[in-house]
């Protein structure tokens, strides 16, 4: 399967069972936060017009999200992972007229659990590199590892923007799992007990 979508609410570990499987089967990772975020530092008109609603933790519109996607796929030679999209129905109805997807791997994590990994979470402001105060904290508080640069909580890492965030996910993007399910493409991982054991589950699917 080279055509894969990756589901889940924030902070369940889309990011780090991407990483895994791209080493893996050599997907072109399409993460459209990791996108947008380069967007929003080099202050282009995309970056912009998303700023706002990122820090609000709202999803930014269908029309900038699946333009910014299209060109992505269609250069994709060697198949491709979507991380963070499609987020409503919509924008999984209007992937349909683009690709075919192949498998939608949803990982499930309870709300609790997202504020809890999330408010600990913390980034580099010089590499970029991530620690989690809860069970990957720096040698020394405050300070990256790799290059010593300090560490810093993103805004949309606040407790209130978790919230608000985990809001839209179950409001927005959760129908997508039926969406998916009636079109026989969804397999469900549990993302409680840690990217090890998500990996195995996708790795029994992906072969």
């Amino acid at each position: 399967m080279t055509r894969v979508a990756l589901l889940g609410p924030p902070g369940a570990g889309k990011g780090t069972l991407a990483k895994r499987m791209i080493e893996t089967w050599g997907f072109t990772h399409l993460s459209t936060g990791d996108i947008l975020r380069d967007e929003v530092a080099r202050g282009t008109d995309l970056g912009v017009a998303a700023k706002g609603a990122m820090d609000a933790g709202e999803l930014v519109s269908d029309d900038i999200i699946i333009g910014m996607i299209r060109g992505r796929i269609e250069s994709a030679n060697k198949g491709y992972l979507l991380d963070g999209f499609p987020r409503t129905v919509a924008q999984a109805e209007a992937l349909e007229t683009i690709s075919e997807l192949e498998a939608v791997i949803s990982i499930s994590l309870s709300r609790d659990e997202v504020v809890r990994r999330l408010t600990a979470r913390r980034v580099c402001s010089q590499c970029g590199k991530i620690f989690n105060l809860a069970f990957q904290p720096p040698a020394n508080p405050g300070v990256c590892d790799a290059c010593g640069g300090k560490l810093i909580q993103r805004d949309d890492d606040k407790e209130d923007v978790i919230q608000n965030r985990y809001d839209v996910y179950a409001s927005s993007t959760a129908p997508l799992i039926d969406f998916y399910r009636k079109r026989g493409l969804l397999h469900e991982v549990d993302g409680s007990e840690g990217s090890g054991k998500a990996f195995e589950a996708v790795a029994g699917l992906l072969g």
